[in-house]
This record gives C-alpha cells, structure tokens and sequence, in this order.
C-alpha cells in the first residue's frame, strides 16, 4: 500500500509573523519557512505505519515554491520514499491544492492520503474535507489515533465532547491532530540519504488544474493590542467595578 503525505512550506512556528506596512499580508523577506507542524505529524504516521508493515511506500507532496524542495527533503530525510513538487510561485488556495492532490491520487492510488488537520498559517482547515469530497472517499478527521485493521482504517477522532472512533473503507483520507504523535528528528545519516531519493517536478498545468485565486484578501493587520488590567483594593470594589462595566 501506497501513502501520500501533503506537506507545506510555512513560516516556522518559533516566529511571529510581521504585517507589511501596507497592510497586503505578511512579510516573508529573511524569515525562517519549516514544515507545517501538523504535516509533521502526518510524515510521523505514515512512518509509523509503514514500520508496522502496513505500508510499503510513503510519498510525500508540496505544492508551492522551488524552495518547498527543502521542506520535502525534511520528510525524505524522516523517513518518506520520495517526493512530488508541483511548484508555483503564486499563493495556492485550499480548493486548487485539494484539486491537484486528486489528480496526484488518481496517478499514484495510495490506500491512504494523510494531512496536517491545517496549516498554521491560514488555518484554514479546508484540504483534507475537499479532497475527501472530490474523490468521494471516506474521511477521518482530527485523528489522535490511526489503527489499519485489513481493508479499513479505525480513526480516533477528538471532538467537543471527548472522542470519537470512526472505521474508514479504505482508500480513505486522514488528517491529524496534535496528540496523533511526537514527530521525529532527522538523523544526520538521514539527511544525506534524502539528497538522493528521487523528487519529481510538476506544474499545476501537468495536471489541468487552474489555480486562478477565488478569494480576495482586502485587509492584514496586527491583532488589536491588550489594553491595561485594573488593580482593585478589595472584593467589595471588584464587584463594584464588574457592574459598572456591565458583567456583574
């Protein structure tokens, strides 16, 4: 059985964003870019399962830039097979991702596609539902727990209310979440092995897909900054205070 692991190339997670001056988006000029954390996640598990036996082959996908090439070295380095880059310099929205994936699955028919629930720099969470949909294959989202039984897939899924366990047919779509797992560091051994698995280039029109942007972004900007706490002397005047302001 085949595993496609997407994974994205965002800025890395120890960072905090700067909004440009004119408020068009972040600013990317000589900022640290690493693997989306939850894609990490989802390399782990495909190594996992294909250390069980489950799995024979792990290919890992990013659509994005020709630097998205170091961010596929990471996954090569942790343990996948080989890699697909469809690059594009141009900002890919979750729906034209899902479609290229599609086009990808339909060339490589993995038993499962494993996702990061969402990247940290949209949070969009959007990708692993709208492949699911356009494949029409059962999805098993938010996993903390991936167990492959056979022809199907047990998925435990966090939820409001605690957890959820759902049994996929396979092939099927997964997406995890951040208890799945504890992400693996890249042996140096490892690393230079990577340099010489083999990562096929493509472009979004090798597989017909247009990547035309249906969302228009209007405004950046900064999240309002914290106002200043108010110091009472005793209950009497905090409670004071809360009706004044309405709460109490």
């Amino acid at each position: 059985m085949k595993i496609i692991v997407p994974v994205k190339r965002v800025i890395d997670y120890n960072v905090k964003p700067r909004v440009k001056s004119d408020g068009t988006g972040v600013d990317l000029a000589n900022v640290k870019m690493s693997m989306n954390p939850f894609d990490e996640i989802a390399v782990e598990e495909a190594i996992r399962l294909k250390e069980a036996g489950k799995a024979e082959e792990i290919i890992a996908v990013s659509v994005g830039p020709a630097k998205a090439q170091e961010t596929l070295r990471t996954a090569l380095a942790m343990g996948a097979d080989r890699a697909i880059l469809v690059e594009t310099d141009a900002e890919v929205e979750p729906l034209a991702v899902a479609k290229i994936l599609k086009a990808i699955v339909a060339e490589e028919n993995p038993g499962l596609v494993i996702l990061g629930k969402q990247a940290i720099d949209d949070d969009s969470n959007q990708t692993g539902q709208m492949l699911a949909a356009l494949l029409g294959r059962p999805q098993g989202t938010f996993a903390s727990k991936v167990e492959i039984d056979g022809d199907s897939v047990a998925v435990t899924r966090e939820v409001d209310g605690g957890l959820e366990t759902v049994r996929l047919a396979m092939p099927a779509i997964v997406t995890t979440d951040l208890r799945l797992n504890e992400p693996r560091y890249a042996s140096l051994p490892n690393i230079m092995k990577a340099k010489k698995k083999p990562l096929d280039s493509k472009t979004p029109a090798d597989f017909g897909v247009d990547i035309a942007p249906r969302l228009k972004t209007l405004k950046v900007s900064e999240p309002p900054v914290r106002q200043a706490g108010i110091k009472v002397p005793d209950v009497d005047a905090l409670v004071a205070k809360l009706k004044e302001m309405g709460v109490a």
